[in-house]
This record gives C-alpha cells, sequence and structure tokens, in this order.
C-alpha cells in the first residue's frame, strides 16, 4: 500500500482533505502495481529543512512525491495533515483558499511533481470510514 492524501476544493471554496491510498492490482512476481497513466511533465524541487510556504492553492493537477522530509499541510480552516517521506499527495485545489505547508523535522524537502490528467483519479482510493 501507498499512502496517498488527496486534497480538493470543496464547494465552499476552502480545502478539503482525505487520507487514502493508490490502488495497486496484482502484478507480475508477486509485485503489485497501479495503472499506468500519461503524465503531462515531471520536476524536482529541493527546500531546506525549516521551510515553509504560506497559503496557496496547487497550480494544477498534480502528484507530489515525497522523497524526503516531514511536513504538516494546514487549510483555511486550520485542519492538517502530516506527509512523511514515500507518501504521496494527489493535489487537486487548484482554486479558493488553498492550503500552506511547513517543515517539521531535520530534513530538506526533496519532492517531484508529477502533472497528470484527470484519469488520475482512479488511482485513489479512500481509507475506509469506521
Amino acid at each position: 500500500m501507498i499512502r496517498c492524501i488527496r486534497i480538493w476544493t470543496g464547494p465552499a471554496g476552502d480545502s478539503l482533505f482525505e487520507e487514502g491510498q493508490i490502488s495497486l492490482l496484482q502484478g507480475e512476481r508477486g509485485d503489485v502495481l497501479s495503472e499506468v497513466l500519461q503524465a503531462a511533465s515531471i520536476s524536482f524541487r529541493e527546500t531546506a529543512a525549516g521551510g515553509q510556504f504560506a497559503p496557496h492553492h496547487a497550480p494544477a493537477l498534480q502528484l507530489v512525491l515525497t522523497l524526503s522530509g516531514t511536513l504538516e499541510f494546514t487549510t483555511a480552516s486550520g485542519a492538517s495533515f502530516t506527509i512523511h517521506p514515500g507518501d504521496v499527495l494527489l493535489a487537486d485545489d487548484l482554486s479558493g483558499s488553498g492550503h500552506s505547508w511547513r517543515l517539521v523535522d531535520d530534513q530538506p524537502w526533496r519532492r517531484a511533481y508529477i502533472i497528470v490528467g484527470p484519469e488520475v483519479a482512479t488511482l485513489f482510493t479512500p481509507r475506509s470510514k469506521p
């Protein structure tokens, strides 16, 4: 299972989020794998330890793969979630109040941004509600 947090713009314009996972199907050699999706671009970025970013929304529908660093994301409502190395953020809050983030450990945030199309939604499976 690959942990994934989906963040999107709700009807009132605030960013909302839910935890889930990337859907993986049975593969070969005992591996599991996702379906293949087309990507428009991929880029890499690094922010030094202690970094933070004021409220903003995602510039495009994208997957953000965290390679190092632990971050706390916060929405305008004050709700927050933590991203760890190996987690995926499905950023779909393209308008509205957006989200902010800050690094909470002593590591730089190294990540890959993958610009994708709307079919990316098929990869995300929300966590079951108890």
